[in-house]
Formats: structure tokens, C-alpha cells, sequence
């Protein structure tokens, strides 16, 4: 479809109206009105700019399809209002979410660095390691077992179960670490812990970093024990002294109060420690 003018006439057009706009941007209702005043000017300014009279004719053809009534110029301002609104409250969420970003950030980052200080230990690998060599079914007798049942529905109960070196009692620790942590997964006030003892890493085993290592599993799931542990941390960082076992010990039943029930699972306790009392001390702080 042809208009009967040229894209440059067009675009002088559009300069124009442009030009007024801006003039009537800011201004307030009655200003509308006094658009229509300044139209004779624009045409005015059409035909003195125009290199020829016919090219005139032309741009004001343009300027009749454009057709700038007043409702036109109230509902462009509007327009231009909402999206003005929109992008400063988006830029005011996207300043607020960087923020919380970065605090939640800074956070995580102190907290892990005071878990490490406490002891750098983790078992997680160890029980990643485990369960993944388990075969389907196996430890199915044990999970369905009345004995197990028993202990994971009754608090403060305790289930030993002993057997002959080889007999897979690691694979089953770790079958039952998988099943505590995916039953109460969604639970935030059960805290699961566990150790696997090794007596080749007997020198990593003593009675204090055994406790360390249950005080770090439960406080590394909830930062509101954040302040437990700094106020530990604080207290020997800068002196570059370690806490001492009734500090552990002390901070330990803390962070265990604050949940309503606490699984503490030990795998090979025979290879724990006996010489140093390291066994014995770490049962009676268990029991407590």
C-alpha cells in the first residue's frame, strides 16, 4: 500500500512531532489544549523547513495520519508512567535480591570456615562411598526388622548390633544413615550424625575430635547455631588456642537441645581408641 510520500518525509514528520511531545512531556492537563495552539506553528515550521511546497503537503499528510489528539498524548504519558514504575520497582527487587545474595554468601562462608576450624573431619565422603556399593535388598532384613523399628520410633533407646569382622556391618551403617536422612529429610528438628571409626586413622580419633565432629554435623544443617559456635570460635581464634573437651562437650549438648530428637549412629566402635581412656570417654559423653 503507497502513501504518496517518501520515508525521509516521514521521518522529518516524526522529528517534529517528536519536538512537540517533549514540550508537552511534563506538562499538566490544561497544557493538552494548548497543543492545538501549536499546531499552525508546526505546520508553519513544516513548509518554511520543506525544500519544496509539495514536499510540505506531503509531511502534513503524514502529520494528519499521526493524528496527535489530546486523549492520545494522556494515554502515552500514562504508558510511559506504568512502564517507568514497572522497571524502578524491578530494579529496587533486583537490588534487594543481590543483597540478600551476598549476606546469605557471607554467612555461609563464616560459618564453613568455623566448622573447619573446628575440625576438618567429615564423614560425608566416607558414607557416600559406603552406600553406593550397596546391592538392591541388601540390609532390607535389618530396616524391616522389629529391633530397628523399635529403636527409631523410641527415643533415647540404643541398638547394638555386633558381628564377626567382614560381615558388611559398615555397608549396613551406611544403608541406615540413608534411611534415617531420607525419612526425616523434610524435618528440620531431627538431627542425624554418624562416625565411622578406623583404627588406621587411630591419631584422628581421639575423644575431642570425635565430639568435634558430631558438634560440626549438627551445627553445619541449621545457621541459627551459628551463634553457639562463634561465640566458641571467638573465644580461642584470635589466641590461636583449641577448646577445650568440656568446651566441645558443653557446646555439644547445646546445639543437641535445640532438636527434638537426635540420631547418633557409630560404626567399628571396637576400633576406637582404648589406650588413652578414648572408648570409655566417648561412650559416657554419649550417654549424657
Amino acid at each position: 500500500m503507497s502513501f504518496g510520500f517518501s520515508v525521509g518525509d516521514f521521518l522529518a514528520a516524526i522529528q517534529l512531532a517528536n519536538k512537540i511531545r517533549k514540550e508537552f512531556a511534563d506538562a499538566p492537563k490544561s497544557g493538552h489544549s494548548q497543543l492545538c495552539f501549536k499546531m499552525p506553528t508546526l505546520y508553519f515550521q513544516i513548509e518554511s523547513s520543506s525544500e519544496t511546497r509539495s514536499a510540505g503537503k506531503r509531511i502534513k499528510e503524514v502529520w494528519k495520519r499521526l493524528n496527535w489528539k489530546p486523549e492520545d498524548i494522556n494515554e502515552l504519558r500514562s504508558r510511559i508512567s506504568t512502564n517507568i514504575g514497572f522497571l524502578n520497582v524491578f530494579n529496587g527487587q533486583l537490588t534487594r535480591d543481590n543483597v540478600i545474595k551476598l549476606v546469605r554468601h557471607q554467612e555461609n562462608e563464616e560459618h564453613e570456615a568455623i566448622l573447619n576450624w573446628l575440625t576438618p573431619i567429615n564423614f560425608m565422603s566416607q558414607q557416600n562411598d559406603f552406600i553406593a556399593r550397596r546391592q538392591e535388598g541388601t540390609g532390607t532384613w535389618l530396616l524391616d526388622s522389629t529391633g530397628y523399628q523399635s529403636w527409631r520410633e523410641t527415643k533415647n533407646k540404643t541398638l547394638f548390633c555386633p558381628g564377626i569382622p567382614g560381615a558388611g556391618k559398615t555397608i549396613l551403617t551406611s544403608i541406615v544413615v540413608d534411611e534415617l536422612t531420607a525419612r526425616f529429610a523434610n524435618d528440620p528438628t531431627i538431627g542425624i550424625t554418624y562416625i565411622y571409626c578406623n583404627f588406621r586413622r587411630q591419631d584422628e580419633q581421639k575423644i575431642d575430635g570425635l565430639l568435634a565432629s558430631l558438634l560440626k554435623q549438627l551445627a553445619e544443617s541449621r545457621l541459627s547455631l551459628l551463634v553457639i559456635m562463634k561465640e566458641l570460635y571467638n573465644r580461642h581464634e584470635t589466641k590461636r588456642t583449641r577448646p577445650s573437651l568440656k568446651e566441645v562437650s558443653d557446646a555439644l549438648q547445646a546445639v543437641t537441645a535445640s532438636y527434638s530428637r537426635v540420631f547418633i549412629i557409630v560404626d567399628a566402635l571396637d576400633e576406637c581408641p582404648i589406650s588413652d581412656g578414648c572408648r570409655q570417654q566417648f561412650l559416657s559423653a554419649l550417654s549424657d
